[in-house]
């Protein structure tokens, strides 16, 4: 199962990977052909009617006549940032810029088949992704040690120490890691409590590793202690979900991830739970020897969690790459 859950997230990684956004530039090699497709002579013709100086930009005082000419009931500033130009448009170009007795305040929604497609392959700035990557990496890494520690640990006592505190590393890492995105993407416009909330759970994880290390946190009388440190470590994602909602309130994106996020800790609290109590086992002691004992159930738990975060990543993907810090 171990193994399965790696070569999963492992062809996760490569398709996330191949799906990146990015700047096509051998797409401009077709930008003819899409200017084509866009009637700008014909809104050339039109705004040029109305405003026939505006090729002389610098000519503020001519430009500025011709407005009172065209439109005396307007006020115009002596400052070309202080013109209120949707209103000159909408003026000028009724016809163009609104629908009936409705004006569009928005000029590209207005003319979009003008306009919208030359200017959208330009606009492509798809933000960065290693927050995302960081925690497939984690994932991986987490259901990879485990891998190796249930094949090997049976080598030797001495390797069977080695590999049970990589097991608890790669555990560690996989819930720090899964902060990364939800804390990067919700609070990239705020750099303070970004890495106010990346920095705690970092410093947290490695807390988690090194008290892992220590041969006391073995035992079998520690399995809960175990079991409540990680469960801790996941809860305090708890903070920046909520803070993400009080700031986004409304949005559908940030209500969508945190419905995956709730999902995706009651995989890992339930994980955790049939860990520490060894469900079914302790009901029906010799049966599940082989398969379906807490353990197993313990890693389909996790990895169903943590492909539920993978869901939710690519939600805050695409909404940061649509918004950005808007």
């Amino acid at each position: 199962m171990h193994l399965i859950g790696f070569f999963f997230f492992l062809s996760l990684t490569i398709y996330t990977a191949k799906k990146v956004p990015s700047v096509d530039l051998h797409s401009l090699q077709h930008f003819p052909d899409v200017l084509k497709k866009a009637d700008l002579h014909k809104l050339h013709a039109e705004v040029m009617t109305c405003l026939p100086s505006l090729p002389n930009m610098p000519d503020l005082h001519k430009l500025r006549e011709e407005l009172k000419t065209t439109l005396p009931s307007m006020d115009i500033l002596p400052s070309l940032s202080g013109w209120h130009v949707m209103e000159l448009l909408n003026n000028c170009l009724p016809e163009r810029f609104s629908s009936g007795n409705y004006t569009d305040v928005c000029v590209l929604r207005s003319m979009k088949e003008d306009v919208a497609n030359i200017i959208a392959p330009l606009l492509v700035r798809p933000i960065t992704r290693w927050p995302f990557f960081a925690f497939l990496g984690g994932a991986m890494f987490c259901l990879l040690s485990s891998s190796t520690c249930h094949l090997l640990s049976c080598h030797s006592e001495r390797l069977s120490y080695i590999l049970l505190r990589l097991d608890y590393v790669g555990i560690a890492a996989l819930i720090s890691t899964s902060f990364f995105p939800p804390v990067y993407y919700s609070f990239m416009c705020s750099p303070f409590f970004c890495n106010l909330y990346l920095g705690f759970i970092t410093v947290l994880g490695i807390t988690t590793v090194l008290f892992s290390l220590l041969p006391v946190f073995q035992t079998p009388q520690f399995r809960t202690v175990r079991a409540c440190l990680f469960f801790g470590m996941g809860f305090s994602g708890v903070a920046p979900i909520l803070h993400k909602l009080i700031l986004f309130w409304g949005q559908p994106e940030v209500l969508h991830t945190t419905g995956y996020e709730l999902l995706m800790g009651a995989f890992y609290g339930l994980g955790a739970l049939v860990y520490a109590t060894r469900i079914p086992e302790r009901w029906m002691p010799g049966k599940f020897d082989i398969a379906g004992h807490s353990h197993q159930l313990f890693h389909v738990l996790v990895i169903a969690g943590a492909y539920t975060h993978y869901r939710a990543g690519l939600v805050y993907l695409r909404w940061r790459d649509l918004q950005g810090c808007s």
